[in-house]
């Protein structure tokens, strides 16, 4: 089975190749794109994002199964809250969707995306560090490390995957 994931992100491909456990996979990445903003600024946008990500990777990879993997920001009336979606096609199956972790950003995270900053940038720039969404992301610096970008993704695929296990399952029958 080839499996091509719509990014070259590390955390990523960390993700999932962590989640297809027990199968018989060859994994390629490539970079896509995600057809919404930089900065995805709702469920919505972001999860558009991750399936465009997945139908990019299955026909420009031409392989068995694309997974596109899309991190984002939603407004809520609590404040901004940090959201990560994913989605897995086949050309036999409508995509499948799963969402992640949330939590509120701080206000002066949360000040520079609505300004129109990207969320990546602005973790580089607060954290003093290189490459953060490619490495432990602003999960893993506002979680004091209990939580890095690749396990907030590798949770989203989990759930794509056992989704993917059970169609395969059912419509044998």
């Amino acid at each position: 089975m080839k499996i091509v994931i719509g990014s070259k992100n590390p955390t990523k491909i960390a993700a999932v190749e962590r989640s297809f456990t027990g199968y018989e996979a060859e994994f390629v990445s490539l970079d896509v794109s995600s057809g919404v903003s930089n900065q995805p600024f709702s469920d919505e946008e972001t999860i558009r994002g991750a399936i465009n990500r997945a139908k990019a990777a299955l026909k420009e990879g031409t392989g068995d199964i694309g997974v596109g993997l899309e991190g984002g920001v939603h407004e809520t009336s609590h404040g901004l809250l940090l959201c990560n979606w994913g989605a897995l096609v086949t050309t036999e199956m409508n995509p499948i969707v799963a969402g992640g972790a949330r939590f509120l950003l701080p206000e002066e995270i949360t000040e520079r995306l609505r300004a129109g900053e990207e969320l990546g940038i602005v973790m580089e720039d607060f954290s003093k560090k290189k490459n953060v969404s490619k490495q432990e992301g602003a999960v893993g610096i506002f979680t004091n490390g209990m939580v890095n970008r690749a396990e907030m993704f590798t949770h989203v695929m989990y759930l794509l995957v056992g989704q993917f296990a059970y169609h395969q399952k059912f419509s044998q029958n």
